[in-house]
């Protein structure tokens, strides 16, 4: 009992004294260390303090902070926190209707502050949009003031959730264009009156179009430039007209071509939007109707093209390119609208000839129409 009972010897010494250090030297070293904890943690609490402050008081600059930064700063120092959990589900409710029946949207396109969604945000919830330089905040979902193509994300309490799959793009109103030019692009004049029904109807506003945001996707497999006309390339920026109902719908139709086991990564949109000048005169306008859908921003022509080769494949797998290919991805279009009749349009099939391969011509014109 004795032997069990007994303490162990101190044996050798451990820590700083193993590796030569005196006690006093280790009482200074304990010292200084707890100093030096001491200014990082009032240097971090001041940068915090700092960032919450500059972005209470709406200082453009914030210090030489990105807006980010000093958002998640001002988040952090704040006492009601929420979970995490709480705020990313109130966002998906938000979001979801905006992603379209094909779940694949990636950009809500809208007027200059329009609502942009069912309000589903929590109470106190803040909207933050970010377009490159320019910020503007608000409470709940409603687009930014200004023309643009903007990030966005959401403070509630000390939680910051930027929608890094979400883009709000408004539009650079109508108005703004003079003898048919918008600065230095030129866009012409639509038929006035709203010639042949009120689908007819001059667009109210474009998409402003940048060399820096035209790579923005605006679905899973289309972004802002696949819809350019192919004219002025030079000029920037573009004016584009592009309606999400069209976006939604070809994504429908790629899923279901996907469904039956073609490879649609290399989708390719031989003609989207076109201004009233480029379809009346740039280009080959056989084919181009006076009231084109292409006009109007619901309307496209795609193939399908995995090999690179600027032209269809041969998606039917009956081992040759040929108009059959175009009719297959018809076929594709037309099962779409028998499952989603609010996306009923327009589908045409073209023949290749000297200036291109077969295509297939979907829109959303809002009634049924074929060739």
């Amino acid at each position: 009992m004795r032997h069990a009972l007994a303490l162990p010897d101190a044996g050798p010494r451990m820590g700083w004294h193993a590796g030569g250090m005196s006690r006093r030297t280790e009482s200074l070293f304990n010292r200084y260390s707890i100093v030096l904890v001491v200014i990082i943690g009032l240097g971090w609490s001041w940068s915090l303090a700092t960032a919450r402050s500059l972005v209470q008081q709406g200082d453009a600059r914030t210090g030489g902070l990105g807006r980010v930064t000093a958002g998640i700063g001002a988040a952090l120092t704040r006492p009601d926190a929420p979970s995490i959990a709480y705020v990313t589900d109130a966002l998906l409710d938000a979001f979801v209707p905006l992603r379209g029946r094909s779940g694949r949207l990636r950009a809500v396109i809208g007027p200059e502050g329009a609502p942009i969604a069912k309000d589903t945000l929590p109470t106190g919830a803040v909207v933050t949009y970010t377009a490159g330089e320019q910020t503007e905040t608000g409470e709940g979902l409603r687009a930014p003031g200004r023309a643009g193509v903007w990030e966005l994300a959401i403070r509630l309490g000390a939680t910051l959730k930027p929608i890094t799959d979400m883009r709000v793009i408004t539009l650079r109103p109508a108005a703004d264009k003079r003898q048919g030019r918008i600065g230095l692009y030129y866009l012409g004049n639509w038929p006035s009156g709203g010639a042949g029904g009120s689908g007819y109807a001059p667009p109210s506003g474009f998409i402003e179009v940048t060399r820096e945001n035209q790579d923005t996707q605006v679905s899973e497999h289309f972004r802002l430039r696949d819809f350019l006309p192919k004219d002025q390339r030079n000029v920037w920026p573009k004016y584009l007209v592009l309606d999400t109902k069209l976006i939604d719908k070809l994504e429908l139709v790629l899923e279901d071509l996907r469904r039956q086991g073609v490879n649609t990564k290399g989708v390719k949109v031989m003609s989207g939007f076109r201004t009233p000048q480029y379809n009346a005169g740039v280009g080959d306008t056989r084919g181009r109707a006076s009231l084109s859908r292409h006009m109007y921003g619901d309307a496209a022509d795609i193939y399908i093209d995995n090999s690179g080769d600027g032209s269809m494949d041969d998606i039917n797998g009956d081992g040759r390119v040929d108009v059959r290919d175009a009719e297959f991805i018809r076929q594709a279009a037309e099962r779409v609208e028998r499952r989603h009749p609010d996306l009923v349009g327009g589908i045409g099939v073209y023949r290749a000839n000297p200036s291109h391969g077969p295509f297939t011509h979907v829109d959303t014109r809002g009634y049924r129409a074929r060739w």
